[in-house]
């Protein structure tokens, strides 16, 4: 373990000694002592120790400036990190006698976090805590670069592929996961993880492209912003959602729903959604020519009556003014229709995620009019046989067929 030691002795300062400082905890991690390392680097035992130890403060009113700590050390860590003064308070506390339950609660941490702190970065020789070292130790090992679980296991990688490519939620994966590997960790992994490994370049780990299978299609994250706020404008009043039963929003009773019209390329056609409340079941209104308010009340007034007498019980509606003819709709199919206060998405919020779903496979600012009864018919199935985590990972197909079964 030769090393030259420069040739000029003059003072060079602490941030000229990278190489010697280098060498010197290298020397020690071999088994060399302290002093044997300072010799061999070439400088004095007492800067090792302002390596090993930091730089102790100057009492006040000594007109000394406090020497500055090095800058790996003034790096802005996370609260849910430790921080040095932590570090300093349980090293004075330990020397105190405090047990380390005390420690935690006067720093109002979990005991565990004390211990295990203590126990990774305590000197490996003496076993005493030394704040300055443990920060450093702490700091050294918060890079882990490492290999993704997915792309580790292929077999994990093609079955998420797969699900992605079918238009599945991460979530979704996730828990159908658990179920058909009940017994192999290596096939789990949290939604968030998929996230990462579509969002996060240079990962690898799933192709680049499938972030287009997701809801949203973005290859990114991206804030929520509210909707168009929208003013009445009916000629008939309106029923408002307060006024609806109490039924409705406990999601007990079946055949309460919940509709909106997704919009095409500037606003010339629209496809009408509808959602029943208890089970999430899917029904898309075909609207080939025209979403206007006649347009739209008779044509859901024709999917509606297909439905059995017990699964048709409200409606559910924002103020767009394509429920312009909600009293002949009512009148038609013995359906009261309720409408949303304005601005106020969540009070319908099972239509709210659905046409989010749907926007999968009619993407914003295309022609929704070229899409026939029988394509809608299939997105609505497919829909309908996903499972959702809301009804417990079944799907809206199952919970509609036990209801129909059961009456």
């Amino acid at each position: 373990m030769e090393f030259e030691i420069r040739p000029d002795r003059s003072s060079q300062g602490r941030k000229k000694l990278h190489a010697e400082r280098a060498k010197f905890f290298e020397l020690i991690a071999h088994g060399v002592g302290f002093r044997a390392a300072a010799r061999i680097v070439g400088v004095n035992y007492r800067t090792t120790k302002v390596w090993r130890h930091g730089e102790r403060e100057k009492k006040p009113g000594t007109g000394a400036i406090p020497p500055m700590r090095p800058r790996s050390y003034r790096a802005s860590l996370s609260s849910r990190f430790l921080s040095e003064k932590d570090r300093i308070f349980i090293a004075d506390s330990l020397r105190a006698g405090w047990s380390l339950r005390r420690i935690a609660a006067e720093m109002g941490r979990p005991a565990s976090t004390i211990s295990r702190e203590v126990r990774r970065n305590r000197h490996p020789r003496s076993g005493d805590y030394r704040p300055y070292a443990a920060h450093d130790r702490a700091v050294a090992r918060l890079p882990r670069p490492k290999v993704g679980k997915i792309a580790q296991n292929p077999e994990l990688r093609d079955y998420i592929q797969r699900r992605l490519e079918s238009r599945w939620s991460p979530e979704q994966i996730v828990h159908a996961l658990k179920r058909d590997f009940p017994n192999r960790p290596e096939m789990r992994v949290v939604h968030e993880t998929i996230y990462l490994a579509l969002y996060v370049q240079g990962r690898g780990e799933l192709r680049r492209e499938l972030h287009r299978a997701l809801r949203t299609g973005r290859a990114r994250r991206k804030t929520h912003k509210q909707s168009q706020t929208r003013q009445p404008r009916y000629r008939d009043p309106m029923v408002m959602i307060s006024d609806r039963p109490a039924e409705v929003d406990e999601r007990v009773v079946p055949g309460h729903w919940e509709g909106d019209l997704i919009i095409g390329k500037n606003s010339g056609s629209a496809i009408a959604t509808l959602v029943e409340r208890t089970t999430r079941f899917t029904m898309l209104v075909h609207l080939p020519n025209d979403h206007g308010a006649v347009a739209v009340g008779a044509a859901l007034a024709s999917t509606i009556q297909r439905l059995p007498a017990h699964l048709r019980r409200s409606l559910t509606w924002d103020q767009g003014s394509e429920m312009g003819k909600h009293r002949s709709f009512t009148t038609a199919t013995d359906m009261p229709v309720y409408f949303c206060d304005p601005a106020s998405p969540w009070q319908r919020g099972s239509n709210e995620n659905t046409n989010g779903l749907l926007r999968q496979y009619f993407p914003k600012g295309t022609d929704l009019s070229k899409h026939s009864a029988a394509t809608l018919e299939f997105v609505a199935h497919e829909l309908n046989t996903r499972p959702r985590k809301t009804l417990d990972w079944d799907t809206p197909a199952k919970k509609l067929a036990a209801l129909i079964d059961a009456a």
